[in-house]
């Protein structure tokens, strides 16, 4: 099989898969918000802020930096080097998840008085520290199999562990809800906490079985793996402290700002939960699709530099600047235009439509972002890639505490439009830098404006002819999927992606 036809299986493989993850984690999202409702959830998060980091400091930059070392040693057919790499990475995970296990058990207490200002969080937080050398070990796992461009493992294992997670969860929901909401939350971070173990003992299982292709001991040993590692790992985890401890402090400050604006505490948990909880889930959804190809393009830059391919590099980055532009104003038109019945119909809560209309705009921007930072690690740009991420962190955390106690929550939306555009503008600096970007204005922004104005405009009649105000989950769909097929119809009858390039993918897909 062709690496550009394995590359294509794969990335539908994870689309697919993906979109239905996140289908069921929506609608599994709507269920908990409708048993604990706004302020529930926003709790739950603020739980996640600070776990977030915990997770951060577990993984430490293993993932990225498995996928690196292994594409590379692949990339000069060295079977014996991947497994030296194997044996570094997986200590390393060991030992940060470890590290990260301990402090988070031991400081719950103090994370959950001081910081978060509610004890209620703290019995869930000395869960969550369970999991996190499981977690630390799985994305090492996890980096591997990408690298090796065998993610339907990473696949199954996800869709394992969500299952069980699902399952978990909702039971302990069923036990503990009538306790109150600390007792939900200890459910729903329980029931995660499990399902990591679980998706950790899978993916254990499987790598061992697959490390068995690298046993034939072919290629050469290269001298100091384990400083490679290092000088890989190391830079990206203290950066990613930097930047999630940011981020970490931006949720803390959130509710806090929105106290200070006037609003209750309930008040500002239920707004914080709304956006968190609720809107951006909605407005990052068809994101699946983007970042599961977008995800496969680190090992596959990594081997076109190992080869010194630079032609390759350069169409490679063009193709995918022009698909993610394409592909994002498309989304941005359809969310747009039915925000208000997917708000509803989903978590039948009006306020919730109105952010995602707000955020629509801001979509290809979000999305063309993660797609650049991307293949900015994959070309090997991971230490620039999240200094502008921790500048974008900080920036956010000076905007919120500034803006959000004058003008409550139109200055936290204020502060994600800023921060998303500000660390766009110095990823794609970067790329166009170190790459020879070429796309066509006209086929790749212009043409497909047009198609999404077009589509708002036919939805719009549509809803005004059959629905006024759709509010049914199923009607919403039909919309979605009638949206999708006038866009994509639009964009092949203007060129804006050629019949060549069509006949190209099918092929690719069909093998023939």
């Amino acid at each position: 099989m062709s690496r550009t036809r394995k590359f294509l299986i794969n990335g539908m493989l994870l689309a697919a898969s993906s979109l239905g993850i996140r289908f069921v984690m929506v609608a599994f999202n709507a269920f908990i918000a409708g048993q604990i409702g706004a302020a529930g959830m926003g709790l739950i998060t603020l739980i996640m802020s600070v776990y977030g980091f915990s997770v951060t400091f577990a993984t430490s930059g293993i993932n990225l930096t498995t996928t690196h070392l292994c594409a590379h040693a692949m990339g000069t057919n060295s079977h014996a080097q991947v497994k030296a790499v194997m044996r570094k990475c997986l200590g390393y995970s060991l030992f940060f998840g470890i590290t990260a296990s301990v402090g988070l058990f031991f400081g719950s207490e103090a994370i959950g008085n001081y910081l978060l200002q509610d004890a209620r969080t703290i019995p869930s937080l000395r869960l969550l520290a369970v999991s996190l050398p499981f977690i630390s070990v799985t994305a090492c796992l996890n980096g591997y199999f990408t690298a090796m461009r065998r993610v339907h493992k990473n696949v199954t294992a996800v869709i394992f562990e969500q299952a069980i997670k699902i399952m978990l969860t909702s039971y302990g929901l069923m036990l503990l809800l009538p306790r109150g909401v600390e007792y939900a939350s200890i459910a729903v971070v329980g029931g995660a906490s499990i399902a990591e173990l679980a998706s950790f003992v899978y993916m254990f299982t499987m790598w061992r079985v697959d490390l068995r292709r690298h046993n034939n001991g072919k290629g050469r040993l290269e001298e100091g793996t384990t400083r490679t590692m290092l000088h890989m790992a190391l830079p990206l985890a203290l950066s990613a402290y930097v930047r999630s401890g940011l981020i970490t402090i931006e949720h803390l400050l959130i509710p806090r700002g929105l106290r200070r604006s006037g609003a209750s505490s309930e008040a500002a948990l239920a707004t914080y939960g709304i956006i968190h909880a609720m809107v951006l889930p909605i407005v990052l959804f068809p994101s699946a699709i983007l970042h599961s190809f977008t995800g496969l393009l680190v090992p596959e830059l990594a081997e076109s530099i190992a080869r010194r391919n630079k032609a390759e590099i350069d169409r490679i980055v063009s193709q995918v600047i022009r698909l993610t532009l394409i592909f994002s104003l498309g989304v941005a038109g359809i969310i747009y235009i039915l925000a208000s019945p997917l708000g509803y119909a989903i978590y039948n809560n009006t306020e919730a439509g109105q952010y995602i209309l707000i955020f629509a705009p801001l979509i290809p921007i979000m999305y063309f972002d993660g797609a650049v930072d991307a293949m900015l690690k994959g070309l090997g740009e991971q230490v620039y890639s999240m200094r502008v991420n921790i500048a974008d962190a900080a920036l956010s955390v000076v905007l919120v505490f500034t803006l959000l106690p004058i003008f409550g929550i139109k200055g936290y939306v204020l502060v994600i439009f800023i921060a998303e555009l500000f660390n766009a503008f110095f990823s794609i600096i970067r790329l166009v830098k170190i790459t020879n970007v070429r796309f066509n204005l006209w086929r790749t922004i212009i043409l497909p404006v047009v198609c999404v104005g077009a589509t708002i405009g036919v939805i719009h009649l549509l809803k005004a002819s059959l629905w006024h105000g759709a509010e049914n989950i199923w009607q919403v769909m039909f919309m979605v999927a009638v949206a999708t097929a006038i866009y994509i119809g639009l964009i092949l009858l203007t060129g804006c992606v050629s019949k060549r390039e069509v006949r190209y993918l099918k092929k690719l897909a069909v093998g023939r």
